[in-house]
């Protein structure tokens, strides 16, 4: 996978097109912008091979075993970071969790030193979460072994744009995105989660919509203009022409801890004007898929109704980011090594 630190950002990169590669050809995994769809749909085809080890009484495969994966995370984290050593655990991997809290990095040390001195205690993979766009391209250009990205600053994560397809892909009738409506409501700029989103669902030939203030959507402009190369993106901060028969409506986060002053007058007016209801759900299709990322602020992005709506599946979501981690671990470990165990 060819990429820089310099291109990771808070503005999406305009879409380019990509040579289909041999089946499975990336020794990292730090986007999902060089991804095509034939990879997608591997990714896809092992996760449910994944899922179905998942549903065994013993949830464990020695696929990996006697790799070590380096946990390696630079922000606060929850779903990401277990999900990540449940699915490494699950493989039999050896796994070793850092924080940099906890770490030399405390201290002063660098990125490159920190990524060195795990090389030199034996990690094959390092999954890692950093709040600076392109630390995992860093990352790569130093590590011997291979780098998956588990979210850097507002750029990408990978991890959870799989997840949610493979989601949406389980719930939708006949397992297509193709000519779905899919919106994705809310802070888009901030959003890592939003950006890679994007690239993979217009990749599945979804018709995807961003929907939130203007002050919020800056960055996806190129994207709104010139067509996506083909995909079908629409770009508004009209919620009813938004939400107007949606099969998937997937809520954003708002990132208080990013936000500059002046973005939004307050978060209550925000929740009045944007928030998912189920008052706005009724001009969705009945059968509306409603996703969540996480963390939630219910009340502001998500009503609390709304989240444990029986048309919610914020908890499959969290459920099945452990088989697509699982699924991108085996597919990078068998390109470094040249194969896994079975």
């Amino acid at each position: 996978m060819t990429g820089g630190a310099d291109r990771p950002g808070g503005v999406l990169p305009a879409p380019v097109a990509v040579p289909s590669p041999a089946p499975w050809a990336h020794r990292h995994l730090l986007d999902v912008d060089t991804l095509t769809r034939g990879e997608i749909e591997l990714v896809m085809k092992t996760t449910d091979e994944m899922r179905d080890i998942l549903a065994r009484p013993i949830p464990k495969v020695p696929a990996l075993r006697g790799m070590a994966v380096t946990i390696l995370f630079y922000e606060a984290s929850t779903r990401t970071r277990v999900s990540f050593e449940v699915a490494a655990k699950n493989l039999s991997a050896d796994v070793v969790n850092i924080t940099a809290s906890a770490s030399s990095v405390s201290k002063g040390e660098s990125l490159v030193d920190t990524i060195r001195t795990i090389e030199a205690l034996g990690a094959d993979m390092i999954v890692m979460r950093h709040s600076v766009s392109g630390a995992p391209y860093l990352a790569a250009d130093v590590f011997g072994g291979s780098i998956l990205n588990g979210g850097d600053g507002w750029h990408a994560h990978p991890s959870q744009a799989l997840l949610d397809l493979f989601t949406m892909r389980s719930r939708l009738p006949g397992g297509s995105l193709e000519g779905r409506k899919v919106v994705i409501l809310g802070d888009v700029l901030h959003s890592r989660v939003a950006r890679s989103n994007l690239w993979t669902l217009t990749a599945m030939g979804a018709d995807v919509w961003i929907c939130g203030p203007s002050t919020l959507l800056r960055g996806y402009e190129a994207w709104a203009a010139h067509g996506a190369a083909g995909r079908r993106f629409t770009l508004t901060s009209d919620v009813s022409a938004a939400l107007r028969d949606a099969d998937v409506v997937m809520a954003l986060r708002i990132q208080k801890e990013r936000m500059a002053s002046g973005l939004l007058p307050s978060l209550r007016e925000y929740a009045a004007r944007y928030g998912l209801t189920q008052e706005r759900l009724r001009a969705c299709s009945p059968d509306v898929v409603v996703m969540h990322p996480g963390p939630m602020n219910e009340g502001v992005e998500i009503a609390a109704d709304v989240a444990v709506d029986p048309r919610s599946v914020i908890t499959d979501q969290v459920t099945n980011g452990v088989a697509v981690r699982m699924a991108l671990l085996y597919l990078l470990a068998g390109t470094h090594h040249g194969k896994v165990g079975a």
